[in-house]
Order: C-alpha cells, then structure tokens, then sequence
C-alpha cells in the first residue's frame, strides 16, 4: 500500500472509532509508531482537526467528515457476500436495516462496479440450516442489540426446552454470538440472579424496557468461560477408524470436540460434553467404527439406549 492510500484509510479508521490507539494503526498496517506519528502529522498539516492525547489515542472533532469514499471492486464484492448472509441468519429488523445501509454504500459506486454488483447478485445464495428464529418477521435480534448498546433491561417470553411452559424473563443482555445455526445471547436473568444462555428461536417474545442495568458486568469473552466452565462438561474420549473420520469433520463440532491425533490406523478424538445423553445418541452412528476410551458411564448410557431400541424391534 502507498503511504497516500495508507493516509486515507488511516482517516476513514480514524472516523469509525472514537478514539483509535497509535499501536492499533501500526498493527493494522505494519508501520512503526514514528511512520503513525508521521502519517498523523500529515493528516493535521491538511486540516483535519485531529486531537491527540498522550496515553489515550487520536480522534476527529465532532462534525467532520471525509467526502464518501470510492470502494474497491474487491471490496464491492464483499459487501454482496454480506449483505446474503444477513438475508438469512438475521431477524427482519435488521435485515432491513442493513438494507438501507447497503442502498447508501451503492450509491458510492462507480458504474462499473455497480454493473458488477448487480451481476453478482444473482450469483450468490445462502440456504439456512435451521430456522434461527421463533417467527419470520421477528426483531429479536434487533431489540436485544439495543439493549446491549444502550445498557437497557430486556423482557422477553422464553421457552426453554427444560420447561412446559414459556416464562417470562427480565435480562440484561450483555453479548451475543452466532454458533450451531442459532444466535445465543449471553444476559444476566433476574429470575435466576445469574447469567444464562438465550437460545434466539426460543424467544418468542422480546420487549426493551426503559429500565437501566442494575448490575454491572464483566467483557463478553469472559463470561462465555465462565458459561463453559460452569455447565458441568463431561470429558470423552473415543477411538474412530481413520478412514471414517473425513465423514464426521462437520459433525463433531457440534457435540463438543477438542482435539484429535493419529494412533496408526486409528484417531483418537476427546470431546467437552453437558450431555452425555446427547453424545451417546450422536455416537451410535459411528459406533460399528469406534470404540469408548472413557468415560465408563458412556458406555452405560448407550447401553441402555440400545435396549429400548431393541426393544421397539420386537
């Protein structure tokens, strides 16, 4: 990248972020702190109001803008991958959110490359999973990230699958992260005075109160740790055939797998697992191919699977 180029990306980073750390613009683009100070002095000697404190960082005054930028084709191409996986692992609300955001990154385009867009549209095409939310017109998702931003209490109708019946649950979302083809959100429930996992097809209600937190909380990363470490996982260790081992690559990410290494022709695979009920019923798919190096209990539990099995055969 040429230092004209680097200048300007350093001044669009500079508006995206309130204060931005010299570090980070080294890091980010493999300059030293004097290149930063240098490129930062150029930027001031051109007029952009940049304010500087020591330990802190840099930031723009309030009300300056950089004309809209051009976008790469490479970059114009990114924004129509994103823009298809919002269509449909976000609830509507944002969908149309995002939308509207798109509209106004097109409008930047040269006409080549929104010939180039458009054209690639209809070349791109996300099938969903699973369907990650309770209702097709949800705001789910929408509700519970303003909640975060804005540290308000959220009242949602929760149907845990623990539970006949749905409760109502006041929380204060604190995160939230996509895995297995749901969105999760991390919150402190008042119901249960501790944080708790919200699985987001299973809200099938969501309000944001006007209430403020009344708690304070720890980073996002930490609690889900602490999440993992308080939910009770069970270690397994199992050994597969390694020729099957190619067909289950996918699926073991979803029961808990660690890590792997090769015992000749055999994998030995160690699983984290809350359920070994689960496991078990997960494991006699490959069960002709492996065998249980521990925990002794997993045996029991597929043992007595097989017998109602067995059972229902009769």
């Amino acid at each position: 990248m040429n230092r004209f180029d680097r200048i300007t990306a350093i001044l669009i980073q500079l508006q995206s972020r309130k204060i931005v750390k010299a570090q980070d613009l080294a890091d980010r683009f493999d300059i030293s702190l004097r290149t930063v100070y240098r490129d930062i002095s150029s930027l001031a000697e051109a007029g952009v109001p940049i304010i500087g404190e020591a330990g802190v960082g840099y930031s723009i005054m309030d009300g300056y803008r950089l004309p809209p930028v051009m976008f790469t084709r490479e970059e114009a191409r990114t924004f129509i991958t994103a823009e298809k996986l919002m269509e449909k692992f976000t609830d509507l609300s944002t969908q149309s959110q995002y939308q509207s955001a798109m509209f106004k990154v097109k409008s930047v385009l040269r006409s080549s490359e929104k010939s180039m867009v458009e054209n690639l549209e209809n070349h791109i095409h996300v099938r969903p999973a699973a369907q990650a939310f309770h209702t097709a017109n949800s705001n789910t998702l929408d509700i519970l990230l303003k909640g975060i931003s804005e540290k308000k209490i959220v009242k949602i109708n929760y149907a845990a699958l623990s539970a006949s019946n749905p409760t109502e649950r006041i929380v204060e979302p604190v995160g939230i992260y996509h895995e297995h083809n749901y969105w999760y959100t991390i919150a402190f429930c008042h119901l249960r005075n501790d944080y708790r996992n919200f699985r987001s097809d299973r809200v099938l209600h969501c309000d944001l109160t006007d209430r403020p937190f009344e708690h304070q909380h720890a980073p996002m990363k930490d609690l889900m740790v602490d999440t993992w470490e308080n939910a009770n996982m069970r270690l397994v260790r199992i050994r597969i055939e390694k020729r099957v081992v190619r067909y289950i690559n996918e699926q073991r990410t979803y029961y808990g797998f660690v890590s792997e290494s090769v015992k000749g022709d055999f994998v030995e695979m160690s699983f984290l697992t809350g359920s070994l009920e689960g496991f078990a019923r997960w494991y006699l798919m490959i069960a002709p191919n492996a065998v249980i190096l521990e925990p002794e209990t997993l045996k029991s539990v597929i043992t007595g699977l097989i017998g109602q099995i067995a059972e229902k055969l009769k």
